[in-house]
């Protein structure tokens, strides 16, 4: 078997079997509502069984997530998901591991965890629910929140660089990234894709806070702005947009070999050959940090599988290495103990 493809056993389940009996506890109109809800739809496509499935979360409003899927659940400490959920796979390689985590926990407190988790290539699927702002607490500006984002933290405008949680994840060595959003149809294609994926698979889903930062993806999420603000990559096919892909009115993604960066380009005709528009390569590491640092506004938004090229993960090296150092070897606990130094306390107090 190729330890970089999954292969489980099919679990026949329907959506009910993925719901709890929990009340749902989010902001009316909040994202996560549409999250949890294709969460709950694509698992039983995916045939994964309840009982073999664990949701980990940190801290923040998207870390309620387990309480609302029928599953084994941590909710875990603030930015400590990873470290939960890599102590979980360890200990039992065969459970399917989601973690659930946000733009603040996953990437302030919890960014040493995230990139140790991505680096070492633990097999689990790790969701960020990016709103660029702390909700949970009241609306404080989060690593992801733009340059002058006004916030009860920062009331005269936020003057910090924004982390990029996509160029994050490349830059820690991750395997898998996609995006997504909330509402939209394709959020479960990214899901099963991110499932199938042996190793860390990190999916961004840009998620509207209702309260604190209100379509501030509006931009380029809703409908009337989609067609020209959107890039939905397919492996294989050309990196095409606009209102008419297939006709006069599409644009692509082309590389400018003098400056080797990409640019947007008028595709006449629907012939995008002639226009150098580049054909989408999952396994195409280059193009895919540029693709997650393209800047929104020139450029449309990256969405859907950017990068997936799966390589053996830390599960099965650990367990290797495990069965290796003990084979032919017979457990003895006392002769453990006993090696080395040992001291014998007498009854006078003192040891001999």
């Amino acid at each position: 078997m190729n330890e970089m493809t999954r292969i489980a056993p099919r679990a026949e389940t329907t959506i009910k079997d993925w719901e709890t009996d929990q009340e749902v506890r989010w902001c009316p109109g909040c994202g996560d509502y549409a999250i949890l809800k294709a969460m709950q739809r694509t698992m039983p496509e995916l045939g994964a069984d309840p009982a073999n499935t664990v949701f980990v979360s940190g801290i923040g409003c998207s870390s309620r997530f387990p309480y609302y899927m029928e599953t084994y659940g941590f909710h875990t400490i603030h930015g400590r998901a990873p470290a939960i959920a890599t102590g979980l796979k360890l200990a039992n390689p065969e459970l399917d591991v989601w973690i659930i985590t946000g733009d603040g926990d996953a990437l302030s407190i919890g960014g040493n965890h995230t990139m140790h988790l991505l680096r070492r290539n633990l097999d689990c699927q790790i969701l960020l629910f990016n709103n660029e702002i702390y909700g949970l607490t009241k609306g404080q500006y989060s690593p992801t929140s733009r340059e002058g984002t006004r916030s009860p933290s920062t009331p005269y405008g936020s003057v910090d660089h924004p982390a990029n949680p996509c160029a994050f994840a490349l830059g820690s060595g991750a395997r898998f990234v996609a995006r997504s959003i909330d509402v939209h149809k394709n959020l479960p294609d990214q899901l099963k894709a991110a499932y199938a994926h042996k190793g860390a698979a990190f999916v961004e889903i840009f998620q509207n806070c209702i309260v604190y930062n209100k379509d501030v993806f509006g931009d380029f999420t809703e409908k009337k702005n989609a067609a020209l603000s959107q890039l939905w990559l397919t492996h294989g096919q050309p990196m095409l947009f606009g209102a008419d892909k297939d006709g006069g009115g599409a644009k692509g993604i082309a590389v400018d070999h003098a400056t080797l960066t990409l640019r947007v380009v008028d595709v006449a005709d629907g012939d995008w050959q002639a226009a150098g528009v580049i054909v989408h390569d999952i396994t195409n590491r280059a193009v895919a940090h540029m693709l997650v640092e393209m800047p929104f506004g020139p450029f449309p938004m990256a969405l859907g599988v950017i990068y997936d090229d799966p390589r053996p993960t830390l599960e099965v090296a650990v367990h290797a290495q495990i069965q290796a150092a003990t084979r032919g070897k017979v457990p003895d606990l006392q002769k453990l103990v006993s090696k080395g130094q040992t001291w014998v306390v007498e009854p006078d107090g003192f040891a001999h």
